[in-house]
């Protein structure tokens, strides 16, 4: 069968779509990955055209399918450690001011594949010991919470996390597990991974010292920033931080939060 081509005209309707399940805008410069990604799902439905796979989303027949499609769009690169500045943020000045008692709450709020999470808990792990400390995990796609939540990766995606952590937190894998690592139960038990679209109102999640939002809004208008701003910034306790990422700026969206430096901003 022929490749399907995907018009301008579906790949608006893709557009609205996406942006009205998860908020997200698709540029234009998006339409090359939205037909390659989809691909495969027009296949697998033996579909000659993405009309056909669009009227399938929308019928509400297939609601599972329309996660799939989500997942598939909505998917973003991250490593171990990445955007480093920010842990030592919080090594040497968040961890450094916090009043020993009540737990020490961290919300990774798009935490793809796990490995922001799990570099978190190796930070806090280090710094906290066995003081109370508890990360909350969210992602809209339940594909990559499902591979977060095994905690098991491949041995290449270690080369950013200091070699003392890897000692210390992580299992290199043998025989059929060979060249994949596995983060240590101590660590993954600390990490609640839950499905959260935060386009939507928020579940019950209690207040959180931290919230790392990093990489995300880039893909929001400023309507949309400033709802998700708003609901994020209400889980921040009084005095809490929310980083996001290098390349993402709050200016203009909310006045509940205060710049403490570029990306680091407090409540």
């Amino acid at each position: 069968m022929q490749a399907s081509t995907l018009s301008d005209q579906e790949f608006g309707e893709f557009q609205r779509l996406i942006y009205r399940l998860a908020g997200i805008h698709l540029s234009p410069a998006k339409k090359a990955l939205v037909c390659g990604r989809l691909a495969k799902r027009l296949k697998h439905y033996s579909f000659d055209s993405y009309r056909d796979y669009l009227r399938l989303l929308t019928s509400g027949k297939e609601p599972a399918e329309l996660q799939t499609a989500l997942d598939l769009l909505t998917t973003n690169e991250t490593y171990f450690f990445r955007e480093p500045k920010h842990f030592e943020f919080l090594q040497q000045r968040i961890l450094a001011e916090r009043r020993p008692g009540s737990p020490f709450r961290v919300w990774s709020a798009a935490c793809s594949s796990g490995e922001e999470p799990f570099t978190l808990a190796m930070v806090l792990a280090d710094r906290l010991g066995e003081a109370p400390w508890e990360i909350v995990a969210s992602d809209i796609s339940t594909r990559v919470l499902e591979r977060a939540r095994g905690g098991l990766y491949a041995m290449e995606r270690a080369r950013h996390i200091p070699q003392r952590y890897l000692q210390e937190y992580c299992l290199k894998g043998v025989g059929s597990q060979d060249g994949r690592f596995l983060v240590d139960k101590r660590l993954r038990a600390r990490v609640n991974f839950q499905q959260i679209n935060l386009n939507e109102t928020l579940p019950r999640l209690g207040e959180f010292d931290v919230v790392f939002l990093r990489n995300v809004m880039i893909y929001f208008n400023t309507d949309t920033k400033a709802r998700v701003v708003e609901r994020i910034a209400a889980t921040l306790k009084p005095g809490g931080y929310l980083i996001i990422g290098h390349s993402e700026s709050l200016n203009g969206v909310t006045d509940v939060l205060s710049a403490v430096r570029p990306s680091v901003y407090r409540k």
